[in-house]
């Protein structure tokens, strides 16, 4: 099947995301998943693609560690990629089929990786809440809560929080001066 609807991981973001999420990892590839971030915010493709290659790398995996740093990636992307992202990721089929999916009794998963995915679930439904066109998310909680599922308990002191600001673009003229400048290195001609 997979030949019909193409392999995740052979475009360019899916590579990257392969490569930070494998197994023999010692630990994150920070500097990868940064990577991946700008890919996903740079390209059109970018977000649909990343949300693939994770959902391949998570959904029917056995390898929990695979699974903790493709969460990982996850929770990278969603903090520091854009709202094309996270319409992808915040939709009630990625957070049902995906997240919810991998934490099912059936799958025994390691306490570690249940808490995680409740936390991203719990942090996403906090900060989504207000926009209506994130608000999968928030309907999976509710729902999740409403049947008594307990979430684990979250410090707040130690949450970073879940707003992407916009990207500007500078553009420094040759004529700039230091005042003009300010806080960015800039060139003064002589």
């Amino acid at each position: 099947m997979e030949f019909l609807i193409g392999n995740p991981f052979s475009t360019p973001v899916g590579q990257r995301i392969e490569r930070a999420t494998g197994g023999s990892l010692q630990s994150e590839d920070w500097g990868l998943n940064m990577e991946i971030c700008d890919i996903i915010n740079e390209t059109d493709e970018g977000p649909r693609d990343a949300v693939k290659a994770i959902k391949k790398r998570i959904v029917g995996n056995k390898n929990f560690r695979e699974i903790m740093f493709a969460l990982t990636v996850l929770e990278t992307c969603v903090k520091n990629c854009g709202h094309r992202f996270h319409v992808l990721v915040a939709s009630q089929e990625f957070v049902e089929g995906v997240l919810v999916r991998s934490i099912l009794p059936k799958n025994n998963p390691p306490t570690i990786l249940h808490d995680r995915v409740l936390s991203l679930i719990q942090s996403w439904a906090d900060a989504f809440r207000s926009s209506s066109s994130l608000s999968g998310v928030v309907h999976v909680y509710d729902d999740l809560r409403r049947r008594g599922l307990e979430f684990p308990m979250t410090d707040l002191d130690a949450l970073s929080p879940i707003h992407t600001p916009n990207r500007v673009r500078l553009s420094i003229s040759k004529k700039a001066t230091p005042i003009e400048c300010l806080d960015i290195y800039c060139t003064v001609p002589l």
